[in-house]
């Protein structure tokens, strides 16, 4: 009788486990889905307090990107700002107003997969790579005789750093970038539940592939940050838990000069703007005069 009920309970033991482990996956992989699923938005008509074009370009990514454009005074410098993941241009709309008001000519737009720009997945900067270099391409295009500054915060930072074609501007604002995806992931899960769960890191990313066709080595930005050779301004919050104080240091020291950085102190994985919003036009504000203006 001791070795039937050993051996029931062996099997009970063997059964919760394997279903753990199948919970655990499954889990995994919904937590992938969720995180690359596109987050389109209707945006609709400018704010009645700006004066913006509605403007649409192709992208290689093969969406058809959306967004706004500000102009301003000649020969003032023109900015290109990209917004965060999971975000869209909205999120870009309080830059814009500062940045025009000061008369720099502003294109702010959705990446493929959000806002107004269709996409079938999220791609961390993959693609949106591609919506970034046609971003500046259009602005180019538009503006030939402007210097050309861009704002890139996390993702949108990512995707400037990570375009196949080195992306010849005057001026670079990076904010909180990640250097490695795998390095995003890792923070963004122990941050919320503890130092256990990076476990689930590798799981994540290796639906990377199976899912989306991205090798992890395509999205390692702090790989490609030596091809800039911009003037660049890396704006980091000292107690950010996704894209840490070391790994700001880390993609600031693998850059080339001339490049400065700016430790906003107590901040986190927030928008800078409306935190320290004086300090950071008058820091931003001087680096693209310096850089930009004719």
């Amino acid at each position: 009788m001791r070795d039937i009920l050993s051996i029931f309970r062996k099997r009970n033991i063997l059964l919760i486990s394997i279903s753990l482990v199948v919970i655990f996956i499954a889990t995994t992989l919904i937590i992938g889905t969720l995180l690359s699923s596109p987050v389109n938005q209707t945006i609709g008509e400018p704010p009645s307090d700006i004066s913006a074009d509605i403007i649409e370009f192709q992208s290689s990514s093969g969406a058809t990107i959306h967004g706004w454009f500000l102009q301003g005074k000649e020969n003032a410098g023109a900015i290109v700002l990209m917004h965060g993941v999971r975000a869209n241009r909205l999120a870009m709309l309080d830059r814009a107003r500062f940045l025009n008001h000061e008369g720099f000519s502003v294109l702010l737009f959705d990446f493929q997969a959000h806002g107004e720009s269709i996409g079938k997945n999220i791609t961390f900067g993959y693609l949106e790579s591609r919506d970034a270099q046609s971003a500046i391409d259009y602005i180019r295009s538009r503006l030939p005789q402007e210097k050309i500054g861009v704002i890139g915060v996390s993702m949108g930072g990512a995707a400037f750093l990570l375009a196949e074609q080195k992306l010849n501007v005057n001026a670079v604002v990076l904010e909180m970038v990640y250097p490695t995806i795998e390095q995003a992931i890792s923070n963004r899960i122990t941050s919320r539940l503890g130092s256990w769960s990076s476990i689930f890191t590798p799981l994540l990313t290796l639906q990377l592939k199976p899912k989306l066709g991205i090798d992890i080595k395509d999205l390692r930005p702090i790989d490609y940050i030596s091809e800039i050779n911009s003037p660049t301004l890396f704006i980091a919050g000292e107690m950010d838990e996704h894209t840490t104080l070391e790994e700001s240091s880390a993609l600031f020291a693998a850059a080339n000069e001339p490049k400065e950085i700016w430790i906003v102190p107590n901040a986190k994985h927030i928008d800078f703007y409306p935190l320290v919003k004086e300090e950071y036009e008058q820091r931003v504000l001087q680096f693209f005069e310096k850089h930009l203006r004719k």
